[in-house]
């Protein structure tokens, strides 16, 4: 089966690689860094020689960059979209530039790349999508403002995207992955340092691949991020804004 993996040069992304890699997927492996993706490449091929692993340089905060890709790989059984990045800081004063960079990757890029290929996989008949959200996609962001909007508007593509296929008794399967902090190069992007224990980026990778193939819709690794989920449903919103700012203000490095 052919795999389309953005985000694939560090953190969760390039874990998953490793781990789709180990159990015979064929790989495309897209982010911005060749040099990164080369190293990776050649990593993955010495634990298995006969995989088949495709590496694609490109930015996908680019909208053409997504289309390109959607027309340069034509064809895949499953899509995970990983790319993207956040930032810390109070909306007035992060850089609006850096904002629209990432509204488009974690947004735009998103969007393209999973009508364009859940069109191909409902002519097909089947396929996989994976969209990687956040716990914060279920709840107001404080000091995120921009990044837990990006999540949010994930997780709802995502739930409805589901419910769409649903009525249309459909066997091409959507997912999303709600982490909570993870080991990553996260924390150095979004100028934030966290103060709660992170949880081990190849163990979420581990645990997504796993239920991913099971066919769970949310994937949401591990107890207190679960909890956290369930907070954010069961308390008011103006509360959960409160202790996420809190949360937040105590990450930044100032």
């Amino acid at each position: 089966m052919k795999v389309l993996l953005t985000g694939a040069s560090s953190g969760i992304g390039k874990d998953m690689a490793a781990i789709l890699n180990k159990k015979g997927y064929d790989l495309v492996l897209v982010a911005r860094s060749k040099e990164r993706l080369e190293t990776i490449k050649a990593n993955l091929q010495r634990e298995n020689p006969n995989g088949k692993i495709e590496i694609i340089s490109i930015d996908l905060s680019i909208e053409e960059n997504c289309k390109e890709l959607c027309e340069t790989v034509e064809d895949v059984d499953i899509l995970i979209n990983n790319a993207g990045f956040g930032d810390c800081g109070n909306f007035f004063e992060t850089d609006l530039e850096k904002d629209m960079q990432m509204i488009k990757t974690n947004i735009t890029a998103y969007h393209i790349l999973t009508k364009e290929y859940l069109k191909k996989m409902q002519l097909k008949g089947k396929g996989k999508i994976l969209n990687v959200a956040s716990v914060a996609g279920f709840m107001p962001g404080p000091l995120m403002a921009t990044y837990y909007a990006t999540k949010a508007y994930v997780v709802r593509l995502s739930e409805a995207i589901r419910e769409e296929l649903k009525k249309e008794k459909s066997d091409v399967q959507i997912s999303i992955l709600c982490p909570g902090p993870v080991e990553t190069n996260f924390g150095n992007a979004a100028n934030v340092k966290f103060k709660l224990k992170e949880a081990d980026s190849f163990k979420v990778a581990e645990y997504t691949i796993r239920h991913f193939e099971k066919g769970d819709f949310y994937i949401v690794p591990f107890l207190t991020t679960k909890l956290a989920r369930v907070a954010a449903k069961i308390f008011p919103s103006n509360l959960v804004s409160r202790v996420v700012y809190q949360v937040q203000k105590s990450k930044l490095e100032r």
